[in-house]
């Protein structure tokens, strides 16, 4: 496959992510799948056939994208988190938003130290910036069991995303220390995905039993 193939189906997908966010508007399920779009697929365009680094931040393409959405991911699930702990109408949602908070925030602040070590600041991801500005905007509008479902649907979409970009930094990443951080994260992702899949299915299950 040439790399004019490649670049060329990574501009058009650019394209699309960027129709698709302004068609998203402030409505909490498109923001989910806009987060789960880009999440998930996003750090494909990063991907460096060697480990040359060519960004100003002195990392490889893939390294670069990791940081620049893990750097969003997860205070945009404490932020979330802490809504959800707040508003959602169960017991078994609000520990789950409990959870997000609480291990988020060692996460958080063991990016920031290889980060700090290395001099480097997180690249900015306008586009995944404004997914999660919208989802937190539209749960923070939301009640009842329209941010139950909201909040849950978007977890699992989120969750399954974070995995795939977790997975990609430890089998394509370059950095050592990055590498080491996304091996040591990934496993938490995956319980996560698990508890979301879970409370999903029984939110499900009420619903059409409440029909």
């Amino acid at each position: 496959m040439s790399s004019e193939y490649v670049q060329s189906n990574v501009q058009a997908d650019e394209l699309d992510r960027h129709a698709f966010l302004k068609r998203a508007g402030a409505s909490a399920g498109v923001a989910l799948l806009a987060i789960s779009l880009l999440v998930g697929t996003q750090f494909a365009s990063a991907a460096e056939p060697s480990s040359t680094a060519s960004q100003s931040d002195g990392l490889a393409g893939v390294d670069h994208n990791f940081v620049a959405q893990a750097n969003l991911g997860a205070p945009f699930q404490i932020d979330s988190g802490r809504i959800a702990e707040a508003k959602a109408t169960t017991a078994e949602i609000r520990d789950y938003a409990h959870l997000m908070v609480v291990t988020h925030i060692p996460v958080v602040d063991a990016l920031n130290k290889i980060l700090q070590q290395k001099n480097i600041k997180a690249p900015p991801n306008a586009l995944l910036n404004g997914a999660y500005h919208a989802m937190v905007a539209s749960l923070n509008a939301e009640g009842g069991a329209a941010l139950d479902r909201d909040y849950i649907e978007g977890q699992v979409e989120y969750q399954k995303g974070n995995a795939a970009l977790f997975r990609n930094e430890i089998e394509n990443g370059y950095d050592a220390d990055l590498k080491q951080f996304a091996r040591a994260t990934l496993p938490k992702i995956e319980d996560h995905l698990e508890r979301a899949l879970k409370l999903e299915k029984h939110e499900k299950s009420v619903s059409n039993a409440s029909r």
